[in-house]
């Protein structure tokens, strides 16, 4: 009977003591991070200071903020100043201006080679925004050679008149039919400069394509400057800078036909 109690009482004793390593354990450091409140701390001309709240005075400097144990919590660098917080946002702004800049070249790249899965579709596209101009140029020719033969009318009726002035309705005729065919043929060199800046277009937009095409990331090489560099149009749809050019070109030359 008595030997059974000492084994009942040495059980409870072990069972105590665990109890109390348990309850004088240290925390985990995560605890001890997550744990309201703290002592701050700091030094000023090599005094040290401290508090339970952040200390105004050391704003300008480094703070540590420290568990109830003196172990250090987290380091609380200094408060910028107005000059250095400008300079923070704008950097900010810049590196989110450059990560926007990024995203939408890999974009724009996504969409050119899904618009073009080859050389065939590019050159294709190529073709169809010379068209508008080299149909605009066939329209001012024209127009040209009828000016001109509206002209050798004109001479021939001027030939009636070698000794006197020009009657007033026949010198306008005849100065109206130069300035048309002077605006025509001037319509004639803006299409041909026009075609060789689609060209150069269309050329540089390859380049960058054939980099696409060989495996090149997206985005990985700078904006293509070609004319489909944008977004992408609908389906069957020409360049919209080559169509409008055309157009305007040829309403300019309606308005330069003899009348």
């Amino acid at each position: 009977m008595g030997s059974e109690r000492s084994t009942l009482a040495s059980r409870l004793l072990v069972r105590f003591l665990s109890a109390c390593l348990v309850i004088a354990a240290p925390l985990p450091a995560s605890a001890q991070a997550t744990k309201p409140g703290g002592i701050y701390r700091c030094e000023i001309n090599g005094k040290r200071i401290t508090s339970d709240r952040p200390i105004a005075e050391c704003s300008d400097r480094e703070q540590r903020l420290l568990n109830a144990d003196g172990s250090v919590r987290m380091v609380i660098p200094p408060s910028m100043t107005a000059d250095e917080r400008a300079e923070a946002e704008a950097r900010e702004r810049a590196e989110q201006a450059e990560r926007v800049a990024r995203q939408d070249a890999i974009r724009r790249d996504r969409n050119l080679v899904a618009r073009f899965p080859n050389e065939a579709a590019h050159q294709r596209a190529r073709e169809a925004a010379l068209d508008d101009v080299r149909n605009a140029v066939r329209i001012s020719e024209s127009r040209v050679k009828l000016l001109e033969a509206e002209h050798k009318k004109l001479d021939e009726e001027a030939e009636f008149y070698p000794a006197k002035p020009l009657p007033q309705k026949l010198k306008s005729s005849i100065d109206a039919n130069e300035a048309a065919q002077a605006a025509q043929r001037s319509l004639i060199q803006n299409q041909q400069a026009e075609m060789v800046r689609i060209n150069a277009n269309y050329d540089a937009e390859l380049e960058h394509l054939r980099q696409l095409w060989s495996g090149a990331p997206a985005g990985s090489i700078g904006a293509p400057s070609g004319p489909n560099s944008g977004p992408p149009l609908a389906s069957g749809s020409r360049s919209a800078r080559p169509q409008s050019t055309g157009k305007a070109i040829e309403a300019a030359a309606s308005r330069s036909a003899p009348r």
